[in-house]
């Protein structure tokens, strides 16, 4: 199904629909965070910390305590400022801490408790409307598996922003274009890939209007009765609302007008530079005979994400998913910095994971369970490993 149609919102027989999907995901990543706090009590240190205040939960939560305006120099002159963080994940982190005994890490990691949970009936949402529930169950379950899965019980954004942009993408499939406008919204205050939601909320809307008009010329009835306007417009009003408000309030409170975000990631050594940094850094790898072998295995693991890629336009996944799934793709190869990050930053990118759901919806139940728990497995120990060794930055 790749036409865009409406159907009924999520409802608590949605919620019945979703749970096996939402259980497996839970046991995956209970296994995860079972397996860390294991490994680190045995290296004498706290999962708790290594989940909430370390790398970039540490940020968010000075900015929930103390506000935007604090930064570190750095002897070599860069300046890493708070304003590079979007402000979603820290408001909700000073809401709850207000209204609980949470302090504001404790409220970061139960916002991303919730989200990841809500991120995952998104993407069983999504997958379900395209493909059927077997699928939605499968692809939430891949989504757990990846190795840097443990990443999604963090306090991190990554899951509050794949729960906004799969919640949106649905709404965009099913017609509720008002819906998909104001989550793309909240998406674009919570990472900058929220362009992407609104990419995708934009290339559809525009899309749709191409298609009623080429409708209208012909004196042909559509298959699907077209939309209203108003909706569609008002749903590509709202999308680049939130991403477009803070970029514009950082520029202004920088003095460097509307392009002052681009200044302040600059101070992190980021930026977009079409892949050109990232193809160095690999190239890098091939001086010597051990690090060749990270080298290899970094183009296998691009040349993957790009097969995937490929393989989600042959098999006609519906617009939406194709332009969110493109752009996050992009926007995380393509940056100049942080190349360790870049699987973290692929985490959102959830379209790409429906061929691999799809494949293992084939299989019999019974090899499906063992494929899942091995790799279940596995991956908990990676991420247990990650964590108490370099982490994400």
């Amino acid at each position: 199904m790749t036409d865009l149609e409406t159907r009924p919102a999520p409802t608590p027989s949605a919620l019945r629909r979703a749970a096996p999907a939402l259980l497996g995901y839970a046991a995956v990543r209970a296994l995860g965070l079972l397996t860390l706090t294991l490994w680190s009590a045995a290296r004498d240190k706290s999962a708790y910390t290594l989940l909430t205040a370390r790398w970039d939960s540490l940020w968010y939560t000075r900015v929930a305590e103390l506000g935007y305006g604090y930064e570190v120099r750095l002897p070599n002159g860069d300046v890493h400022s708070n304003l590079a963080f979007f402000p979603l994940l820290p408001w909700l982190e000073r809401g709850l801490a207000a209204i609980s005994p949470l302090s504001y890490a404790d409220a970061g990691f139960v916002v991303s408790l919730l989200a990841s949970l809500a991120a995952a009936w998104g993407i069983f949402a999504v997958a379900d409307h395209v493909y059927g529930r077997r699928a939605g169950v499968c692809a939430v379950l891949v989504w757990a598996l990846l190795p840097v899965g443990i990443v999604q019980s963090m306090a991190y954004s990554e899951s509050l922003f794949t729960a906004l942009a799969a919640w949106s993408l649905y709404a965009v499939l099913t017609g509720r274009w008002v819906l998909a406008g104001a989550l793309a919204s909240l998406a674009g205050l919570t990472r900058p890939v929220g362009l992407a939601v609104v990419a995708a909320v934009w290339v559809t809307a525009i899309a749709s209007f191409v298609r009623d008009r080429n409708a209208a010329r012909a004196d042909s009835t559509p298959a699907l009765t077209p939309a209203p306007v108003l909706p569609r417009a008002l749903g590509m009003l709202l999308a680049p609302l939130g991403a477009a408000g803070y970029v514009l309030w950082v520029g202004h409170r920088t003095g460097k007008g509307p392009l002052g975000y681009l200044d302040v990631q600059a101070g992190w050594r980021n930026g977009f530079d079409g892949g050109y940094a990232f193809a160095r850094f690999v190239g890098e790898k091939f001086a010597s005979f051990p690090s060749a072998l990270a080298g290899v295995g970094l183009i296998i693991g691009v040349g993957l994400v790009v097969w995937l890629y490929v393989i989600c336009v042959r098999q006609r996944q519906p617009l939406p998913l194709l332009v969110y799934a493109g752009v996050v793709t992009a926007l995380a190869l393509c940056a100049s910095s942080y190349f360790g990050s870049k699987p973290r930053l692929l985490l959102p990118a959830f379209p790409l994971l429906f061929p691999l759901a799809l494949a293992l919806a084939r299989l019999r139940t019974s090899r499906s369970v063992l494929v899942v728990g091995g790799i279940a497995l596995a991956s908990a120990v990676y991420g247990a490993f990650w964590l108490n060794g370099s982490g994400p930055p």
